[in-house]
């Protein structure tokens, strides 16, 4: 019998280099998205000390809040059609600049006025970095079990930020005050960009194509538009005039986008990203999604200080139980979704989600910890730790390297409005209600965003763990 010499496979001598470049672009790309995540939520804890150094109006201190998630709404997308057209270490390195520079201004800053206006540079320097960071993760890793795991991780890490952010914002500014939670950022964006200047991949998509500036500009101004018609919902009312006003003005401004699109030869959202169901279906799951995920963030740490009356600290504190749970589920989620596929960890991630807001639409007005509240954050842990990844690795599905940018900037775009939107939401039904009753009213709603968000997972991606092709 003949017999068959099987030979082994070589391992060359750049293989274990070409590992520890894709480590260190992972590990770029899931810090700088961290900063950018928890300068969403650092300053929450700080407002007060701010608002006594300044002496100015809390409805003018909110603005630090929302200068910075404007920016970042309005301009992911044009920011990952950037890294497609421009080169995607290029934007993410010209991002980090613009968001270091502008920490450190805000550090600095002496006047309420200079501090608003720096958060709003800050936003703006994110929605560069995150859809860059994203793209970078999709060029560097192969479709498949490789980059389900890198998403997986850098979904673990989004999932975190927000909640680390509010237990860090309490410790800095009970500790050295609240500029250090600016200031913070200064060694970590330096060593980035050195990082990212050695070893980010030069891939860039076509430098010669044009960027679609009449669409960049229309689809930038709706979106900012819209996100602040949110906010100013949230504190004016969903039917006031100005309300009104700016959601008309949003919506004459993205119909005008459907019709350069339609005309121009360089669309900055090309017809065929929207032919990809994976993409849409993400899309859809994901604005629902971050509408419950944000607003039970939201009205969880208003539960606990004003319901049950916990200090910032210990609110920050008490978030540990669902920032501990979604890093390893989501590590988990990545792995399982070559197994099981995306639609199904998308159901069993929302269904536990309803679940834990069902669980906090009961609970009584003496409610214990232990008991009634770490249940619900441990199952919003695991729920959110299966969808980050999920929906990450769905929109990405089926997405060329040319169009990885526009794919990463319009599922961060969908989740940054999605969250607005489901904050001044369930902010309405909490004023509208009384006492504890508003807040069961609240969770309620939240319950009900998960599980339509479960429907459109249902309808939207396909049966089983195949992937798409474009």
């Amino acid at each position: 019998m003949a017999q068959v010499a099987t030979q082994p496979r070589i391992i060359t001598a750049a293989e274990p280099a070409q590992r520890i470049r894709r480590g260190l672009v992972l590990a770029m790309a899931c810090a700088a998205m961290a900063m950018a995540g928890l300068d969403m939520a650092i300053v929450n804890v700080a407002l007060p000390s701010m608002q006594r150094e300044f002496g100015v109006e809390h409805s003018t201190l909110q603005w630090v809040v929302v200068a910075y998630g404007l920016l970042l709404g309005g301009f992911l997308l044009l920011g990952g059609r950037m890294a497609d057209r421009l080169g995607r270490r290029r934007i993410f390195i010209a991002g980090l600049a613009v968001f270091t520079g502008a920490s450190f201004l805000a550090g600095a800053a002496q006047q309420a006025s200079v501090l608003i206006a720096a958060r709003a540079v800050q936003g703006f320097g994110a929605a560069l970095i995150v859809p860059a960071a994203l793209s970078l993760i999709a060029v560097t890793f192969a479709e498949g079990p490789e980059r389900d795991r890198a998403l997986g991780f850098f979904g673990a890490v989004g999932g975190i930020a927000a909640s680390v952010g509010v237990v860090a914002s309490g410790l800095l500014t009970a500790g050295p005050g609240w500029r250090w939670a600016f200031y913070i950022n200064l060694p970590a964006g330096l060593l980035l960009i050195g990082l990212a200047v050695v070893f980010a991949p030069e891939r860039a998509g076509d430098r010669n194509a044009r960027l679609d500036i009449a669409g960049a500009i229309t689809v930038t101004g709706g979106l900012l538009l819209c996100v602040y018609a949110l906010h100013h919902a949230a504190s004016d009312g969903w039917v006031a005039g100005s309300t009104l006003a700016l959601f008309a003005a949003a919506a004459v401004l993205l119909s005008a986008l459907v019709r350069i699109e339609a005309r121009t030869a360089a669309p900055l959202i090309p017809p065929a990203a929207l032919r990809n169901r994976s993409l849409v279906a993400a899309n859809l799951t994901a604005f629902l999604a971050s509408c419950a995920f944000l607003a039970f963030i939201f009205i969880g740490s208003l539960l606990m200080q004003q319901a049950l009356g916990y200090s910032p600290i210990l609110t920050g504190l008490a978030w540990l139980a669902t920032t501990a749970t979604i890093f390893p589920v989501a590590m988990t989620g990545g792995r399982l979704a070559a197994k099981v596929g995306v639609r199904r960890l998308l159901i069993t991630g929302l269904s536990l989600f309803a679940v834990a807001a069902l669980w906090l639409a009961r609970i009584p007005g003496d409610a214990g910890y232990v008991t009634d509240v770490l249940p619900a954050f441990l199952l919003a842990g695991i729920g959110f730790g299966l969808v980050e990844p999920a929906l990450q690795i769905g929109a990405l599905t089926g997405v060329s390297q040319s169009d990885s940018g526009l794919a990463s900037g319009l599922i961060e775009t969908t989740r940054e409005v999605g969250g607005a939107a489901g904050v001044a939401g369930v902010s309405t039904a909490l004023v509208a209600g009384s006492g504890i009753h508003g807040f069961h009213t609240a969770f309620a709603i939240i319950a009900v965003l998960a599980a339509l968000g479960m429907a459109t997972a249902i309808a939207g991606f396909a049966r089983g763990k195949q992937r798409e092709e474009v």
